[in-house]
């Protein structure tokens, strides 16, 4: 029986931090989703700490009369407690030398590990639909992982929200973008 993980990137925020709330276009986009997701079949979510990881899948579990699992594994990745004026280069950077960290940060192999872990419990877990939803560093490093696609070329392709299906059955994964909202 295949397992699906649908992969939600976070809609429209109004900044970074991990308190940051939807705009009212991102509470929008959330709404988008319940409709998105209708005709799919869903057993359990799993979000980020950050708020506008929460705000975004909250209409959906609500619709669904689901509850939301947190997981601080799916948290944003830190590149940097401090400010970089070149962050894109740098992040791009992470990307070519997976073990590359800068202060206070995370290099991109720690972040995958911790957010692959997850992945993975889930794979091993009994629900066979599941929605996750983190944020345009983490998800790269996912869809990396198990469809060694090009992980700073997908970064920048990401929208907000974005949705992935990673469908793992008989030891073989999957995972295609799904979300034509753009």
């Amino acid at each position: 029986m295949p397992k699906h993980i649908y992969i939600v990137r976070h809609s429209k925020a109004e900044g970074q931090a991990p308190e940051a709330e939807l705009t009212e276009l991102g509470k929008q986009q959330s709404e988008a989703l319940v409709n998105f997701f209708s005709e799919r079949k869903i057993d359990r979510f799993v979000s980020s700490p950050f708020i506008r990881a929460v705000g975004t899948i909250k209409p959906l579990s609500d619709a669904r009369n689901l509850p939301i699992d947190i997981d601080p594994r799916l948290a944003e990745r830190m590149l940097s407690t401090t400010h970089m004026p070149d962050w894109k280069e740098k992040l791009k950077d992470t990307f070519d030398d997976v073990d590359l960290k800068f202060e206070g940060g995370e290099s991109t192999r720690e972040a995958s590990t911790r957010a692959v872990a997850v992945i993975e419990e889930i794979l091993e877990g009994d629900s066979e639909n599941t929605v996750i939803v983190s944020h345009g560093g983490i998800i790269p490093l996912l869809i990396n992982h198990y469809s060694r696609d090009e992980g700073f070329d997908r970064w920048r392709g990401l929208t907000n929200p974005d949705v992935y299906l990673l469908t793992a059955e008989n030891g073989e994964t999957t995972v295609e973008r799904i979300w034509d909202q753009a």
